[in-house]
């Protein structure tokens, strides 16, 4: 099968992201994964489109309504992609409820997991199901009518309603909303209801039809149909024009809740009048309407796959291992004076990064603390430290990016709370997302001040930390030390970009360094010395970036590329890409880490990156890319990227359409990220407590 592509250098975006979350469902339908990770992966489809259809499909319906008729480096316009993205979705939106319908729901049934509607239960749970609906449920609805004399609902984004059509003498409409309240759980335990029924449940929405009677005095209800609507979430921020950045962005999040709709999930049997009055006042076309037939929208079931006290329907815990051993000889500021230390998450513990802060807090030699936060949990450990570092007379700096996309409104309630505690709160640089992940310890040390600092690919967030898979350094050299406090004044005050020597920063000089770096490859190829590159990222988006791979390619250069999601180069086309092969993971942990290889005629160098190769990481956002120079962390990244190379269970290559196919296994099946976990745990029992002679 070939796509609208074929003859184009570069694959569509768009398209290019849904084969990544159809790699996401195939592992629903993998019958070798434990049943919960099975509807884990169906939640985590819904969930990633409702963010693509927020986002991307937003901004593409923006761009064709502005008769903005750009076409891509993929030779599309919006509206040709619009068209293309929106048969795609259809068909594995179709995927992944018949993957729900035979498989995982009747799979969930054969293990004493049971989701009910309210009609089918017993006399004596409806009894108990319509109490608790009179006391908890029904104080929280509003039915409205839809009318000339009544304003049409501004109903928020993602939220699920009722449209019910009415029958009756003198009314003054025939059709009606119920908003279902967010607060309220969309799935209810039997055990509230004192049958003991372990692992039960009962629709909300169900209940709530059920009793629309007592909404609705008087009225024949003739039928009540579920929908969703999705809308346009992207924020609108001038920030020159904006004296507060951190109320206006508070201004648009109050307004976003009810930008232009953009989708409409509605039961599929929903008459059409009604179907066609719901798209008429939304503004909505036929191509926006999803039907489903059974479950709105499978992320209701995401906190479930978590929650369900079912160990054995999952995959096995682990715990993660620590690095080093501390003791009150051997703090970990002895540990970094000795060595760098690489963190590989989750197989090694994020604890060691709070331990890191933590004692930097509490350590009556630090003097100041300065770190980046882009995403962070809602009871983060770190911001407790930070709040009780600069309680404890600690000098702390704190960049937070107040536009990071869904957590805008997390970040500044952070703000507010660290600003409230004495630290200083920046939001960073005008026009740029600070997306780089860095902290920065200063110490005095006797008559010495020393710096510390952690870099990494992932976010100081220790929940993703357990389940996304990142790199990050720490390290007391002072070559990075310095640059990463360079690049901190850059951030807080004003400044230009003065010569760094080991980091390498976006949106300045990043693109420009890598570029130098695939020249100096092809210069290898072409003297008959050793070359090569081995890429690891999560998107490779930008053009002249993918110009230059090929450009290495046509030179003889072999590329590895193991990119998780987006991928727009197109891989073994004759004469162009010959020698790149593109492989993307999707297994148990979300690969996250950010790592390039070049061969250097023989004398390999390896960077982390907290950048994927997109134009908003290269020319829109504060990026770290940074060298590794140690050789035991250089060692052990080369190992992990062999690793990476070597799985043929959960590894995906992509062919030059853009559509990706299982490794042969010819041998031994290699799990990476199960080699991973078996190997941390190996580790774990052969840390051994160190001691020191001070």
């Amino acid at each position: 099968m070939k796509t609208q592509q074929q003859d184009s250098l570069f694959l569509n975006r768009g398209l290019s992201w849904l084969e990544f979350n159809q790699r996401v469902l195939n592992q629903a339908f993998e019958k070798e994964n434990p049943l919960l990770e099975r509807l884990k992966f169906l939640a985590i489809v819904s969930s990633n489109l409702d963010e693509f259809f927020e986002v991307h499909i937003a901004a593409l319906r923006q761009q064709y309504q502005s008769h903005k008729m750009n076409r891509g480096p993929d030779g599309m316009s919006p509206k040709e992609e619009l068209e293309a993205l929106t048969i795609r979705i259809h068909q594995q939106v179709e995927s992944q409820y018949r993957c729900w319908r035979e498989e995982v729901l009747p799979a969930l049934n054969k293990e004493g997991i049971f989701f009910h509607r309210y009609s089918e239960l017993s006399e004596e749970e409806k009894k108990y199901f319509s109490n608790y609906f009179r006391e908890f449920i029904f104080p929280t609805l509003t039915p409205l009518a839809i009318d000339p004399s009544h304003p049409f609902p501004q109903l928020p984004n993602l939220s699920l309603s009722l449209i019910v059509s009415l029958e009756g003498e003198g009314m003054s409409a025939d059709l009606a909303m119920v908003p279902i309240p967010t607060a309220l759980p969309l799935i209810l335990p039997f055990s509230c209801s004192g049958q003991h029924h372990k692992n039960q449940f009962v629709f909300l929405e169900s209940i709530i039809r059920e009793h629309l009677d007592d909404l609705f005095c008087g009225m024949t209800i003739k039928g009540a149909y579920l929908f969703r609507l999705t809308r346009n979430s992207n924020l609108t921020i001038d920030e020159e024009e904006s004296d507060n950045l951190l109320h206006a962005i508070e201004e648009e999040l109050r307004h976003v809740q009810h930008n232009a709709p953009i989708r409409l999930e509605i039961e599929k049997a929903c008459p059409e009048a009604i179907v066609k009055r719901l798209l008429h006042l939304f503004h909505l076309h036929q191509s926006d309407l999803y039907f489903f037939e059974d479950v709105i929208n499978l992320k209701q079931f995401l906190p479930l796959a978590f929650e369900l006290d079912r160990p054995d329907l999952r995959e096995k815990r682990f715990s993660a291992a620590n690095v080093i051993s501390l003791s009150e000889e051997a703090d970990i500021f002895w540990h970094l004076r000795k060595r760098d230390i690489l963190l590989h998450h989750p197989y090694d513990s994020f604890q060691t990064v709070a331990d890191f802060l933590g004692h930097a807090a509490e350590d009556p030699h630090t003097i100041s603390i300065k770190q980046t936060l882009y995403r962070t949990s809602n009871d983060s450990p770190l911001v407790s430290s930070l709040i009780t570092a600069a309680r404890n007379g600690k000098q702390v700096t704190v960049v937070i990016e107040l536009k990071a996309r869904f957590d805008e409104a997390a970040n500044i309630k952070w703000a507010r709370m660290m600003r409230e505690a004495g630290i200083n709160v920046i939001y960073g640089l005008s026009g740029l997302k600070t997306h780089a992940k860095a902290m920065l310890i200063v110490r005095q040390e006797g008559e010495i001040i020393r710096r510390y600092a952690h870099l990494g690919t992932g976010n100081y967030h220790p929940s993703t930390a357990r389940i996304y898979t990142d790199l990050g350094v720490l390290t007391s050299r002072e070559s990075l030390t310095a640059d990463v406090a360079t690049m901190f004044n850059i951030l807080t005050g004003v400044s230009k970009l003065p010569e760094m020597k080991e980091l390498i920063l976006a949106p300045y000089v990043i693109r420009e360094r890598l570029l130098a770096l695939i020249d100096r490859e092809i210069e290898h190829a072409q003297a008959g010395r050793p070359s090569g590159m081995y890429l690891k990222m999560n998107a490779l988006v930008e053009e002249s970036m993918i110009k230059a791979l090929y450009r290495a390619s046509q030179a003889g250069v072999p590329i590895r590329l193991l990119v998780r999601g987006v991928c727009c180069l197109r891989p073994g086309l004759p004469g162009v890409s010959e020698t790149i092969e593109v492989r993307s993971i999707v297994g148990r942990f979300l690969e996250h880490s950010r790592i390039l290889r070049f061969e250097n005629g023989g004398s390999p160098e390896l960077f982390l990156s907290s950048a994927d190769w997109m134009p908003r990481n290269l020319f829109r956002r504060v990026e770290t890319c940074f060298p590794l120079l140690n050789d035991d962390v250089k060692a052990h990244v080369e190992e992990i990227l062999e690793w990476f190379w070597k799985d043929n269970v959960k590894a995906r290559v992509m062919d030059q359409d853009g559509y990706y196919h299982c490794l042969p296994i010819t041998g031994e099946r290699f799990n990476v990220q199960q080699t991973f976990i078996e190997d941390a745990q190996r580790r774990k029992k052969l840390l051994q407590p160190v001691t020191c002679n001070l």
